[in-house]
C-alpha cells in the first residue's frame, strides 16, 4: 500500500537500513513510500523520480523475520508494476566505496 500521511511513522523500520534519520527526512520529504502489508508490515521502501522514466529506490528495509522469505522479489515486482513509465530504477541504498 502507498502511504502518503504520517510516513514518520514507519520511520523505525527504514531506520534498519538507513541509520542517519537527517537523510531518511530528506528523501521521505519528496518520495513516495510503499509499506507491503500481510498480516502486518514486512517491509518498506521509498522510491524517488529522478528523470523522465528516471527512479531511485532510496530505501528498502524488511522486518527481521522476514527476510530471505520472497518479501523483497514481491515488493520490487510491485514497483515495476506500478511505476509503468520506468526505464531505470537506481538503487541508492547501501555504502558507496
Amino acid at each position: 500500500m502507498k502511504v502518503s500521511n504520517d510516513k514518520k511513522a514507519y520511520i523505525d523500520l527504514l531506520l534498519l537500513a538507513d541509520e542517519q534519520e537527517n537523510m531518511i527526512d530528506k528523501y521521505l520529504e519528496h518520495g513516495e513510500m510503499f509499506v507491503l502489508y500481510e498480516n502486518g508490515v514486512k517491509a518498506e521502501c521509498v522510491v524517488t523520480k529522478e528523470g523522465n522514466g528516471i527512479y531511485e529506490l532510496k530505501n528498502i528495509a524488511f522486518m527481521p523475520d522476514c527476510q530471505r522469505k520472497g518479501y523483497g522479489k514481491k515488493l520490487i515486482d510491485f514497483l515495476f508494476s506500478h511505476y509503468t513509465d520506468c526505464n531505470e530504477m537506481l538503487v541508492g541504498t547501501g555504502d558507496v566505496l
